[in-house]
């Protein structure tokens, strides 16, 4: 028998609260996490991320951890999915099997999905790339997958090196992933709206020539080196 252990799922993050983060970048998200939530290594595949128009990826994680290589759990969290989950799978960053393809991501898609995250590999390259929802992986290998376990949903999962529950907000732009933990999600989201409004105030001084620089000459202790003129 092929095992496959369910945890209890996490409550889904507001609609409301999700739709204020699809409206941010992640490296405003990152800042307003003590930038120790950032997944690195996971890149979107091709211009998946193009099927959001401008907005980011932003949905509750459907964790799923599996053997690298398998994708059974995979299956069986999928058919656990809700509208606005992100499908987020921890598959030891391997890359020679493929965790998943188009046809998974389609299914995925007629599910309501917002995404999916593959600390692996996936395949069908180009069906992703022009696909309906985003998806991050860490590479592409056209060998498939197998389907003989074990693997667990909804558990603790880890992805690019940060810890992710089910349940916890999952961010992702062309700059990558970002993760916030669920009971910091209102925290976050203020904290990171205000840095958007005030990198938009620093962009219109800087287009009128008055960007404040004073902070740097306190900082910094300058040490002017005299290099002779070559010969």
């Amino acid at each position: 028998m092929n095992i496959i252990r369910m945890h209890s799922p996490a409550p889904a993050i507001d609609p409301a609260i999700l739709e204020r983060y699809a409206q941010l970048p992640t490296p405003a998200i990152s800042d307003s996490s003590e930038r120790t939530t950032g997944v690195t290594g996971l890149r979107p595949v091709g211009a998946s991320l193009s099927s959001r128009g401008g907005r980011s990826m932003a949905g509750t994680a459907r964790t799923v951890r599996t053997r690298p290589g398998d994708n059974l759990a995979v299956h069986v969290a999928l058919d656990e999915g809700r509208p606005g989950d992100v499908l987020v799978v921890d598959a030891r960053g391997e890359l020679t099997n493929a965790i998943l393809g188009e046809l998974m991501t389609t299914y995925a898609e007629t599910l309501g999905f917002e995404g999916i995250v593959v600390d692996g590999a996936v395949r069908d390259h180009d069906p992703i790339s022009s696909g309906g929802i985003p998806v991050f992986a860490r590479g592409i290998s056209h060998m498939g997958p197998y389907k003989s376990g074990p693997g667990a949903v909804h558990g603790a999962a880890t992805i690019g090196g940060v810890p992710v529950a089910d349940g916890d907000l999952v961010v992702g732009d062309a700059d990558g992933v970002v993760v916030v933990p669920a009971e910091r999600v209102h925290e976050v989201l203020e904290l990171a709206e205000a840095v958007v409004a005030k990198e938009e105030g620093q962009r219109a001084d800087i287009a009128a020539g008055r960007w404040d620089r004073s902070w740097i000459a306190p900082m910094v202790e300058l040490v002017h080196v005299d290099v002779p003129a070559p010969r």
